[in-house]
């Protein structure tokens, strides 16, 4: 597939590194000369220089004969303008944009992206699926990373096991015996820095990180299970009042067991604003790493502290000032991944990545067969891939175990008329199924293979 991605930030790089490691034709667009260098030099892609609404640079990029094209510059106008290009110049076949501010995103405008208007084939807003991910982070409080599947009926839990884990050097083949009817797989073990699919001796120790797919009525007894107590949010404190603090506060206020929010922004005319939007949320006005206005929101009585503010030492200085005053749960916004290593030693909790979030829902549009969800785990180390079997599948019809899955690939669940199952060797795939695969990074071209139509399918 020939795929053009316009900006070459951290989502754009990300982006190409995947799609170029899997053997796509890539080309990336940046009008910054450094940017496309590094891509160039670091990845297997080619890159063009020059702004990438531009007509002639899209041809430059080989717009003529692309199949895709990634819009994911810092401006939604020039994604716009870049879609709009490509589909009435050159007759790109799918176009995919990344666009932020929210007025674009208003319901009340969705016209706007009609065939006959802005010809953009998906809207990715990451300030939407950041808020989303902080709302499943605090679903799950004692999990340092999580995400919906399967409609909501499943969920994957990422768990950091303690020393009084109950389930420590025990085999994970065991756990079936032990815990029979819990509707729960781990998928994947993060152990010195690896991570790797577990196979059914393999044993948990404390230190590791694991992964566990999980029926969405079994969260809080799976947690349990690996040693964690689910804990009711019932006051929290955002520090932070843009748009993925905003969207956070307005989603806890209109569910039915009411959640006491408080808000903190330093910016006085974006609190005011968050003021007026909010009916239940008390916001105040202030750095968000002031210890007396902390004191003053009440954070020593608060469940949980979400930090969501547009800069990322902010956020984990907020984060570690608010658990030191007696905060039970911090979860902070990190853009940068090489921070994340000091997550631990700085006692948060739990982190959310926008970049992740957004390469995710990218990825979701661009997997060939019939994939409706998709999650990119760590630094892209590995992908869960939520996908329906067709009949051209070479996986219909064939038990688990007869299927030739590489050693990095497990099958978390399958869920067959609605109804989510817990897989076992036994386990026979059936047209129509929905199936959530755990796969490692190297091992993704080959799921792709097991899953897809053809290449036609875009």
């Amino acid at each position: 597939m020939k795929v053009i991605i316009c900006g070459a930030g951290q989502v754009g790089w990300q982006i190409a590194r995947q799609l170029s490691g899997e053997r796509n034709d890539v080309t990336i667009v940046d009008n910054n000369p450094d940017l496309v260098r590094r891509a160039t030099d670091t990845l297997d892609v080619q890159g063009v220089a020059g702004f990438a609404s531009h007509p002639d640079v899209l041809e430059l990029a080989g717009a003529r004969d692309a199949d895709m094209i990634i819009a994911a510059t810092y401006s939604d106008e020039v994604n716009m303008v870049t879609c709009q290009v490509a589909h009435s110049v050159f007759d790109v076949t799918r176009k995919i944009a990344r666009i932020r501010a929210q007025s674009y995103l208003d319901a009340a405008y969705s016209q706007l992206y009609r065939r006959e208007h802005l010809p953009i084939d998906v809207v990715i807003s990451p300030e939407r699926e950041v808020a989303e991910a902080a709302l499943q982070r605090l679903a799950a409080p004692t999990a340092f990373d999580t995400e919906n599947f399967m409609g909501g009926r499943a969920q994957l839990l990422g768990i950091a096991l303690d020393e009084d884990c109950p389930v420590l050097n025990t085999p994970l083949r065991q756990l079936n015996d032990l815990f029979s009817t819990l509707r729960a797989i781990v998928v994947g073990v993060r152990r010195d820095e690896t991570l790797f699919a577990p196979d059914p001796n393999d044993q948990l120790f404390a230190g590791d990180q694991i992964y566990v797919f999980t029926h969405i009525e079994d969260v809080n007894r799976a947690l349990e299970i690996f040693g964690k107590t689910a804990k009711k949010q019932e006051r929290l404190v955002i520090v932070g009042g843009g748009n993925v603090g905003l969207a956070v506060a307005r989603a806890l206020e209109r569910r039915t067991n009411r959640v006491r929010v408080k808000m903190i922004e330093k910016d006085r005319a974006r609190a005011e604003l968050a003021a007026d939007a909010l009916e239940r949320t008390i916001v105040l006005n202030g750095d968000g790493m002031d210890i007396d206005l902390l004191m003053e929101a009440n954070i020593e009585r608060a469940d949980a502290i979400l930090v969501v503010t547009d800069d990322d030492k902010t956020n984990m200085l907020a984060a570690v000032r608010a658990k030191s005053a007696g905060c039970p749960m911090a979860i902070a916004l990190v853009n940068d991944p090489t921070l994340v290593s000091l997550m631990a030693p700085l006692d948060i909790d739990a982190y959310i990545n926008p970049r992740a979030t957004t390469v995710s829902s990218i990825l979701r549009h661009i997997r060939h067969g019939r994939v409706r969800a998709i999650y990119s785990i760590g630094d892209a180390e590995a992908e869960v891939i939520e996908a329906q079997v067709l009949s051209t599948s070479p996986i219909a019809g064939r038990e688990i175990r007869e299927i030739d899955f590489p050693e990095g690939v497990l099958v978390g669940a399958v869920m067959r008329n609605n109804q989510v199952m817990k897989p076992s060797g036994a386990t026979r795939i059936m047209e129509g199924d929905i199936i959530a695969i755990f796969s490692l990074a190297s091992d993704i071209p080959e799921v792709e293979r097991l899953l897809q139509v053809s290449i036609d399918y875009f």
